[in-house]
């Protein structure tokens, strides 16, 4: 297994488990993650156990399945499936707790350097996530897209 992978899967494994200290060993000081279905940039250690953690305020049961990895030497990219349960307000987007299992395809790329990740970015369908937490989708010229649309 190339290094790359194996610091990937830390990486998601800290995901799942919202392992700060494991973050701060596998980001590099100046570390960048770009989380794009937000449009956010985090830069440095710090911001990045913020990003990630987040997810562990919001939902409870978060499970994050690694399904295909790509490696390189000095980059890595995973497909992962996460699910968790919103039983918890998502800050001000979501300001109920709506007990809904949520679960979201996803694509993680990281690029190391000297064994510690310099740049992160997921990728994810936001979308998804607004219709299992059953809010809607409106559309120009009216039509509004709910979670039957998409099953």
């Amino acid at each position: 297994m190339q290094e790359s992978e194996i610091v990937l899967r830390r990486l998601m494994a800290a995901w799942q488990a919202a392992d700060t200290l494991e973050l701060f060993e596998i980001f590099s000081p100046t570390a960048v993650y770009d989380d794009f279905p937000n449009q956010t940039t985090y830069r440095g250690p710090e911001e990045i156990v913020g990003y990630v953690t987040a997810v562990h305020a919001w939902a409870s049961d978060v499970v994050v399945n690694v399904t295909g990895m790509h490696a390189g030497d000095s980059m890595a990219v995973a497909e992962w499936i996460f699910a968790g349960v919103q039983d918890r307000p998502i800050g001000d987007r979501v300001p109920v707790a709506t007990g809904r299992e949520v679960v979201l395809n996803g694509v993680t790329i990281i690029e190391l350097e000297r064994g510690r990740i310099v740049r992160a970015a997921d990728y994810i369908d936001s979308a998804a996530l607004v219709l299992q937490l059953g809010g809607t989708i409106e559309l120009p010229g009216g039509r509004t897209i709910t979670l039957d649309d998409v099953r």
